[in-house]
């Protein structure tokens, strides 16, 4: 199906109602909060409720906090138990808000799934700061996952990648496509 069959039925899904979104939180910067100038930082309670909220987003979601951790914290286990949520849960649009240094590998391991559309997005700034891109990247996640098919994506800046096709250059502070 082309590109825009995929979108025209994704459309149709929800006009009928049919398509529910399952967001799955595991923390990272977009809900880091800073205590003071030396980056010292807690992880605290996932932001994207109040931005889908405050954004007046009209499609069904649910969320569900996993754990909250930077994500070079984020252990085996961790992506084991998310890999095991994310095959079990009914839903078949998920996204999940993860950290940006370890996104890419999360991604790799949730490959195993390929009956569902699942898109891995974060932030570079936390969603609390003025300016952030929080917002946007999660507004584009919920786009990106109405008109793609089954496979597992990293939304970040703008673009879509697959995990397979994509690094953070922690120098320039983005994501692109691997040469």
């Amino acid at each position: 199906m082309h590109a825009l069959g995929r979108l025209s039925a994704a459309f149709h899904r929800i006009e009928y109602g049919q398509m529910k979104t399952k967001i799955f939180t595991t923390g990272g910067t977009i809900d880091k909060i800073y205590f003071d100038a030396q980056s010292e930082f807690s992880v605290g309670r996932p932001q994207i409720t109040t931005i889908l909220e405050q954004a007046m987003v009209q499609l069904p979601f649910e969320v569900e906090e996993l754990f909250q951790k930077d994500s070079l914290d984020v252990s085996e286990e961790d992506r084991a138990l998310l890999l095991k949520k994310v095959s079990e849960d009914p839903c078949d649009h998920i996204i999940i808000t993860h950290g940006t240094d370890t996104m890419v590998e999360t991604a790799q391991v949730l490959e195993a799934v390929t009956d569902k559309v699942v898109v891995l997005v974060g932030s570079l700034s936390p969603a609390r700061f003025k300016g952030s891109d929080a917002e946007f990247n999660i507004g584009f996640a919920l786009g990106a996952l109405q008109a793609l098919s089954p496979g597992i994506y990293i939304t970040m800046n703008g673009r879509i990648f697959r995990p397979d096709e994509v690094r953070k250059n922690r120098a320039e502070n983005r994501f692109e496509a691997l040469d």
